[in-house]
């Protein structure tokens, strides 16, 4: 499957006859045609920008995307709302990011390596850890340092090392790390991460305001207390069901508090070969798996049998069963696996699941999500292979909510990559 250009490339595109088909459209009352567009996607309304200049200066104006950013915060699960981010950095002087938009099930291509060029020596080894509005963050490996790229002012900048040192890639734990644009919509930001330090967790943060770190001590959480919206959950260290979680936001205190939670004994199980747990915004799914022949008989694999998530009835406390992923939602994505990893993220109430699985060198992506705000219902969305796959150079995966309230200047257009 073609990936599509989202920003950074010109693509020729017959603008005349499309304006001319437009014609019509503009003669809409300008109510009528807001309405319209509020409910393109971001890659439609980047064509739909490129071909009539009226329609350009109306969708590139402040009023339209201070209405398109409220309609995307209050579309849930609809498609404005989240977006899978994936790094490939094959060949490596074409780095690009790919992302795919769900509604649409299209992938598209998002250029980086040429705003990374000023701040990243050549052969730099980049791992993608996270992305939030205009934001997105890599670790380079080489110079054990930070990177954040600025999407809308297509800059790169390179972050202090944190009070823990320079890290490599490695060093880096995505249960334990969160990007947070601050205030939503602008290109500041938070970085968060929650990391044991003489087996006491500490939480760091980095703000982008005030370019600096902070670092603070984590208190054991007393009992347990109800969760508030607007805090903040990492995975400060895990080994199969045992964690150890980091909170920080209302009702914690001037400090953050960590806990142990524990799995009822169904989900921890008595060996962890067959479970894979994820965690991240409060919450953790334990993915099950049973062993089968390999299609080519040549070795061992696993399939899914099944998916649950768990999450807190507040702080402190222990993990409760929120629901589990129906059997015929799991059966439409049963294929044979060597290896596999998950990311979990949650935003005004859906939690999104993604597993990335490895089968003889090709990669397979699920793509689920739980409507927690709207009581419940699984959903899965299938998530195509764009034909490169096979022998993947991924370095790095994100969801991203906010993402799609991001488009590029004026300047810059979106056509079909052949």
């Amino acid at each position: 499957m073609a990936d599509h250009a989202l920003a950074g490339e010109h693509h020729p595109s017959p603008a005349s006859s499309a304006a001319t088909a437009l014609g019509p459209l503009l003669l809409l009352p300008s109510e009528l045609l807001h309405e319209i567009l509020l409910r393109l996607a971001v890659p439609e309304l980047l064509r739909v920008r490129s071909v009539a200049r009226p329609l350009s200066s109306l969708i590139s104006s402040p009023d339209f995307r201070r209405l398109y950013h409220l309609s995307s915060a209050s579309s849930g699960s609809g498609p404005a709302a989240a977006w899978l981010l994936l790094f490939k950095k094959l060949p490596p002087r074409d780095a690009a990011i790919r992302g795919f938009h769900g509604p649409s099930g299209r992938w598209f291509r998002i250029p980086v390596s040429a705003i990374l060029a000023p701040a990243v020596p050549p052969g730099e080894d980049l791992y993608f850890l996270a992305a939030s509005g205009s934001s997105f963050l890599f670790a380079a490996n080489g110079r054990r340092e930070l990177v954040v790229v600025d999407l809308t002012a297509r800059a790169a900048r390179r972050l202090p090392p944190s009070p823990l040192g320079p890290r490599g890639t490695s060093s880096w734990r995505r249960f334990g790390l969160k990007l947070v644009a601050d205030p939503p919509g602008s290109n500041r930001f938070r970085f968060l991460f929650a990391e044991l330090v003489n087996n006491t967790p500490f939480l760091f943060e980095y703000r982008s305001e005030t370019d600096t770190w902070q670092q603070t001590e984590a208190v054991l959480a007393e009992g347990s207390s109800p969760a508030s919206p607007g805090g903040t959950y990492l995975c400060a260290a895990h080994a199969g069901p045992d964690c150890v979680m980091v909170y920080a936001g209302p009702g914690a205190g001037d400090r953050p508090v960590f806990f142990r939670p524990r799995f009822p004994n169904a989900a921890a199980g008595a060996g962890h070969g067959d479970r894979l747990h994820v965690y991240g915004d409060g919450s953790a799914a334990v993915v099950r798996s049973a062993a089968v022949e390999d299609p080519a008989g040549r070795a061992r694999a696993k399939v899914v049998t099944g998916v649950e998530l768990y999450g807190f009835a507040g702080v402190g406390g222990d993990w409760e069963l929120v629901g589990s992923v129906p059997g015929e939602l799991v059966e439409g994505f049963r294929k044979p696996y060597g290896v596999m990893t998950g990311l979990l993220a949650e935003r005004e109430g859906v939690v999104r699941l993604v597993l990335i699985s490895n089968c003889r060198g090709a990669w397979d992506l699920v793509w689920l999500s739980y409507d927690r705000a709207r009581g419940g219902g699984w959903r899965w969305v299938p998530v195509p292979d764009w034909g490169r796959s096979k022998g993947l150079n991924m370095a790095g995966i994100a969801v991203s909510s906010t993402f799609s309230r991001l488009w590029p200047p004026a300047s810059t257009s979106c056509g079909a990559r052949q």
